[in-house]
């Protein structure tokens, strides 16, 4: 089987579509619990398939350092190394490469860096980043860009972005033919629309299996993301999947995913909820207010993860701050159940036509704020 998109409907500019790959279908809008080392922190493979995923993300920059491309590959790749047998996307370490801005040095050819794990000196190429995301095995290759961080001027965001498309063309060149892997290029440009255009016709000409827009999420605030999805999506391929990366918090899916994107990833579902957070349709809940030492009910109660379904707001307290690691796998369980729910009515409100009496009704739930105390 080959990689292949079909879109399936459309409500105004909300996408149904379906990208099929050799290890299954991905449903859009698809939502990628991210396994930045090889897993999804504090839940097992299967409770994440549980919760409805069909895709994971993987960490190329992470994977490279600790256990190594190599390691995974001798060991038989990405999959079956984690046990997730579903198509896995890796990243291409630029945005990790960004946030090293101390400990690297960067030039035409690519990155050199040090390690933040023992200080060693790692290049990381278009080529080198093709080569290790070939070695993990992954269904889906992020093409290797450079991401700055904003606010920044025109001008750097201008070189970035046109260093970046140099880049998309040999990571292009060295990806090669691999049937049934997807590569996907990443539109740059910060929020100024002339850059973002001049990125997207760049990628469409070198051409790609799908197209992430990137260098959002890093610093510019939601009115400023939403008012560059309100054109970069269109300036890409209909026919083509459009992967907003690094997004987001609730409210930012479902903005996204109004204005024609079709997936997205983040770590909030498991960091929150390992610092004691979780997500639900009345807004967040946080675990550690003394409010919940007595509360016998679940978080919500219509939520039928198993989180909600068996412990109460008050075990929840009660392992949260006696530091029991289950607090912070029975949260993230739920957080990812519910970023797994909400892309499952949207696809629902989609198809049904329904797209903006759903949205409406979300951001109403979600200002009404959390169940008041007993």
């Amino acid at each position: 089987m080959q990689f292949s998109f079909e879109l399936k409907a459309q409500d105004g500019t909300a996408r149904l579509g379906v990208i099929q790959t050799p290890r299954g279908a991905i449903h859009t809008p698809a939502f990628m619990p991210v396994g930045t080392a090889g897993t999804v922190k504090a839940m097992m493979p299967d409770s994440v398939a549980a919760t409805g995923a069909e895709i994971v993300l993987g960490n190329t920059y992470h994977l490279m350092l600790r256990p190594g491309a190599e390691r995974v590959a001798r060991l038989g790749g990405l999959h079956s190394f984690m046990n997730w047998h579903k198509p896995i996307l890796t990243d291409s370490g630029g945005f990790q490469v960004m946030s090293l801005a101390s400990l690297r040095k960067l030039t035409e050819k690519g990155v050199t860096f040090k390690s933040h794990i023992d200080g060693s000196k790692h290049d990381l190429t278009p080529e080198r980043s093709m080569a290790i995301q070939k070695l993990l095995g992954s269904d889906i290759v992020m093409c290797f860009d450079e991401c700055p961080a904003l606010p920044a001027s025109d001008k750097e965001v201008a070189e970035s972005m046109q260093l970046s498309m140099r880049w998309a063309k040999r990571s292009k060149d060295a990806f090669g033919d691999r049937p049934g892997h997807a590569l996907f290029g990443i539109q740059q440009g910060g929020v100024t629309k002339d850059l973002r255009a001049e990125s997207a016709e760049a990628l469409i000409d070198i051409g790609f299996d799908g197209y992430a827009i990137g260098g959002l999420a890093v610093g510019e605030g939601q009115e400023a993301m939403f008012g560059v999805l309100d054109y970069a999506p269109d300036m890409l391929p209909v026919d083509k999947p459009r992967y907003l990366m690094g997004v987001g918090k609730p409210a930012d899916i479902v903005g996204a995913v109004k204005r024609g994107v079709d997936m997205m990833d983040c770590v909030l579902p498991t960091r929150s909820g390992r610092t004691g957070q979780a997500f639900t349709r009345r807004g967040v809940v946080n675990i550690k207010n003394a409010r919940h030492a007595d509360d016998p009910r679940p978080l919500d109660e219509e939520c039928t993860c198993p989180t909600c379904t068996q412990f109460s707001r008050a075990y929840l307290h009660h392992v949260y701050r006696s530091n029991e690691m289950i607090a912070g796998m029975l949260l993230s369980w739920h957080n990812v159940h519910y970023f797994q729910q909400i892309m499952s009515e949207m696809r629902a409100a989609i198809a049904a036509g329904t797209f903006a009496a759903w949205e409406t009704e979300f951001h109403a739930l979600q200002a009404q704020g959390d169940i008041e105390p007993l």
